[in-house]
């Protein structure tokens, strides 16, 4: 992948780092951060859409096939009842894979030429999550698109009671990295009856517990405040940043309400982790008190074999009609609230899969020439398709953008970022290496941009 060489650059005498370890609580740093722009960030000053205040970030693990999702093609390769329907602007969908969201195309957005410079599940995980890619030497300060977002436009006070950055079902997470414990995603368990340990009576009765939950933090502080003030490591400055962040979780109905859900929620979304983290995702945005973008990852999309043998335990069948379970109902309740048009949600995996005819083993392997992906609110214009490929699936014929190639991870990112007001173009001057950290690689010089024809 052609990417611009990396620039070393001296530090300024106080760094990100720096803050990180000398304050544990967000109010000093942002202080510190205010006093010292220069000496952070630089950027060109893109213009933004800001159009979304959330982004819902639904990770298909394993690179879900581009053909029978939201390109289907004719062809023998489609089983008998795929029943693949034509809609308004070029926009086809199988009725029986994708059921709920063939009644909702009109808010559907469908990127049909985005292509992926990897081919491997690890390494292109890595690269939709991050927009680089993988080099184990600079793992450590490259942080998650969504560590960015939070760090970029999570909010601070009443309003930012929960954590920025989100993530449920995903344990190979990139995370905030050199960024800090700050903005590193909360992972917290799928229960219908929440986080217990947010309202838990820890001591004694309920009529004294917050109380004295509240008198044994002050102590903890005070105690540990000498390693407060001048941590060991990084790891010791990101336990104290979070444990500021959990504290302000506690005792907080407005907190405990976002991750509790009743039964007759988890029929309509899907009673397994995916649709409950898709619940979970929905109040959330409902509550706006600071979730910013969460991820969700569903996994099982890597499908070499009997893809469309219903004997096979990860099937298409399966999994298309538990996502379209889970996202239709989503779409619909943060339509019904009102939220849909301030949060994009995405949907996309990490390439594609081989195109025309299913393998011998009846499945489909890696392909990195064409792959898709859909859009849904947050601004985007739904009812259309952006792009197409040849009749086999295999290579993109018409990228249907101004660029005039295709859409890559990079692009997408920059859209997203766009869209929830975040310059895509700024580069971070404090990395723990000494180099710079490109939000996106090549951004600053053009070579990737938001696909604004997104925004119709």
């Amino acid at each position: 992948m052609k990417q611009p060489p990396p620039v070393c650059s001296g530090h300024a005498k106080v760094t990100r780092r720096h803050l990180l370890f000398g304050s544990a609580f967000a109010g000093a740093g942002a202080r510190l951060m205010a006093a010292h722009p220069d000496a952070e960030v630089t950027g060109t000053g893109a213009k933004l859409r800001n159009t979304a205040r959330a982004c819902i970030f639904i990770n298909l693990d394993g690179g879900p096939s581009h053909m029978d999702m939201f390109n289907p093609l004719d062809g023998p390769w489609n089983p008998p009842d795929a029943d693949i329907r034509s809609y308004a602007n070029g926009v086809r969908l199988s009725n029986r894979f994708f059921p709920n969201l063939s009644k909702l195309t009109d808010d559907m957005l469908m990127l049909r030429s985005m292509a992926t410079w990897e081919n491997s599940h690890e390494r292109g995980q890595y690269y939709i999550q991050t927009t680089h890619s993988q080099n184990p030497a600079f793992a450590s300060e490259t942080p998650h698109i969504g560590a960015v977002i939070a760090r970029e436009r999570g909010r601070e006070g009443a309003e930012g009671i929960v954590p920025p950055f989100l993530s449920f079902n995903n344990t190979n997470l990139q995370g905030a990295a050199f960024l800090g414990g700050r903005y590193q995603p909360l992972m917290a368990p799928l229960s219908n009856s929440g986080i217990p340990t947010l309202v838990h009576n820890h001591f004694g009765p309920p009529a004294n517990s917050q109380a004295r939950f509240e008198q044994r933090f002050e102590l903890l502080e005070t105690l540990d405040a000498p390693l407060r003030r001048s941590p060991y490591n990084l790891d010791m400055a990101d336990y104290a940043s979070f444990y500021a962040q959990a504290r302000n979780m506690m005792y907080n109905d407005r907190v405990g309400r976002i991750f509790q859900f009743s039964s007759e929620e988890e029929q309509r979304y899907g009673t397994g982790n995916f649709g409950r983290a898709l619940i979970v995702a929905r109040n959330a945005v409902r509550a706006n008190n600071g979730a910013t973008f969460i991820n969700v990852t569903m996994t099982g999309w890597d499908m070499h074999d009997n893809m469309f043998n219903p004997q096979n335990q990860f099937n298409f069948y399966r999994l298309s009609n538990e996502m379209d379970q889970g996202v239709g109902a989503l779409v619909n309740d943060l339509k019904a609230s009102g939220d849909l048009a301030q949060t994009m949600i995405v949907i996309m995996g990490e390439f594609g899969r081989t195109p025309g005819n299913l393998t011998p083993r009846g499945g489909r392997d890696h392909h990195r020439d064409a792959m898709c992906a859909a859009i849904i609110g947050g601004g985007a214009k739904g009812g259309r398709a952006i792009g197409s490929t040849d009749r086999n699936g295999d290579q993109i014929t018409d990228p249907g953008w101004s660029a005039n190639r295709p859409v890559y991870p990079e692009d997408l990112a920059a859209t997203i970022y766009s869209a929830l007001g975040v310059d895509y173009t700024r580069v971070l001057l404090d990395a723990p290496s000494g180099r710079r950290f490109l939000l996106i690689p090549g951004a600053a010089e053009g070579q990737y941009r938001p696909v604004e024809e997104v925004w119709g």
